[in-house]
């Protein structure tokens, strides 16, 4: 992150008729004088290629048309090759309306119709052609992605594959710790193989309560997973004795950094939408609810992976920041504020106790304001912010929701490679 200049947020907005305009490749070059921009994407969305309820291109055109940057498609044990038809009737997932918007938005002569043998059928575009008509340069990139779907007896394994663009079969180990390692690791190695930088995300872990802290604790060569997830059947929030998941990042952090679980460094923590439903305002899973905000320089899905694997992002549901950035002595957030709206941030983490004692989370300094700094005291053992709003979500996972920002946990005195100085433009 840039420790000597405050960055203005800047969104591109994507066309508004994406069928009017001419097919381009998102790819763009960085040059010498290209400085890093905040770019807004989601990387968890399904469609009719797995259990979403809108073919792709009316999926992904929703993003476009608010203004995201990138998007992954994160169907289920499969990325969008091949060829696929989807049966149209009135009573399943594709209804003959669902044809008709697409016929309305793309026109007359996009949807590719047969008759099969219970009725007529749609054709699915693939991941190809759906680049070719979305992607533009500066403006928005589709990512490749996977939702790699496993399980251990009752616990639901879900891990998000960005960047990969060949369907990487689930893998079952012998427990739930080996089951989400062999996953991870089967990721890594395919970036490895494919000279592509990629990233695994560990997809709403309260689902089913299927994981525990100790689960992201002990992760070992990628350190990101949900702390939102947008779809209302995963229970972010805390649930009797359960942990929230923003507690069980603590736990989880406290762990790595006091304890040495996994490979002993910081997690770090996305938002998602995790939409399926693309046609009701208020359903269980729709677009709109979270997302991510990656400092990058260019659209270039190698470019975005490899920011979020320094740390330079931070997750949101609704809430923009100008700033985040930290040194050696402190942590500071600068807020987009909106206007007439208050903001409050909260510094959270834990400092060192003596040997006996595990560190525990607690909020370390409250500020209002639209910025906002921690001191660091020398005792920390990470800090993170989280910064909300007065405003509620438009779009809420819960009734009553405000929106709000989550940053990366920084680790005082170690200065990662998002936070370095950079050379002046």
């Amino acid at each position: 992150m840039m420790t000597s200049l405050t960055l203005a947020v800047i969104m591109i907005g994507a066309a508004t008729s994406v069928a009017q305009s001419v097919p381009k490749d998102a790819s763009e070059a960085a040059t010498p004088e290209a400085a890093p921009v905040w770019l807004r994407g989601n990387t968890h969305t399904h469609t009719l290629w797995s259990d979403g309820d809108a073919p792709p291109e009316t999926a992904i055109a929703w993003y476009v048309d608010h203004d995201y940057d990138f998007l992954v498609l994160s169907d289920h044990n499969l990325v969008q090759t091949g060829e696929r038809w989807f049966d149209v009737s009135p009573d399943g997932r594709l209804t003959p309306a669902k044809v008709e918007a697409v016929s309305n938005r793309f026109g007359a002569d996009f949807a590719e119709i047969r008759e099969g043998e219970d009725g007529p059928q749609m054709r699915l575009r693939r991941l190809d052609e759906l680049k070719t008509m979305f992607d533009r340069p500066g403006e928005f990139v589709l990512i490749p992605g996977e939702e790699v779907t496993s399980s251990f007896r009752l616990a639901e394994i879900h891990i998000n594959a960005i960047n990969v663009d060949e369907m990487l079969p689930p893998l079952k180990g012998e427990s739930v710790q080996t089951t989400i390692q062999d996953n991870l690791d089967a990721i890594a190695a395919w970036g490895d193989a494919n000279d592509r930088p990629v990233l695994a995300h560990l997809n709403h872990p309260n689902f089913r309560k299927s994981l525990s802290a100790s689960n992201l604790a002990e992760m070992r060569g990628e350190r990101f997973f949900e702390v939102y997830n947008g779809h209302r059947s995963v229970e972010n929030e805390r649930v009797g004795n359960r942990p929230s998941m923003e507690e069980m990042w603590d736990l989880a952090l406290i762990a790595r950094l006091h304890g040495g679980a996994g490979d002993g460094g910081p997690l770090y923590a996305l938002a998602t939408d995790d939409a399926h439903d693309h046609y009701e305002v208020d359903a269980v899973s729709i677009p709109g609810r979270g997302w991510i905000m990656v400092r990058s320089a260019t659209h270039d899905p190698d470019d975005i992976v490899r920011a979020m694997r320094m740390g330079d992002f931070y997750a949101s549901s609704g809430v923009e920041l100008v700033d985040v950035r930290s040194d050696s002595t402190r942590m500071t957030i600068d807020i987009d504020a909106e206007a007439g709206v208050t903001y409050r941030t909260e510094f959270i983490g834990a400092t060192r106790e003596d040997d006996e004692t595990t560190p525990i989370a607690r909020v370390l300094a409250t500020i209002d304001g639209d910025s906002a700094t921690y001191d660091f005291q020398g005792d920390e053992l990470y800090v993170r912010a989280r910064v909300t709003s007065s405003r509620l979500h438009p779009r809420p996972y819960r009734k009553g929701d405000f929106k709000m920002a989550w940053t990366q946990p920084v680790l005082p005195g170690v200065i990662r490679p998002a936070d370095a100085p950079k050379p002046a433009p």
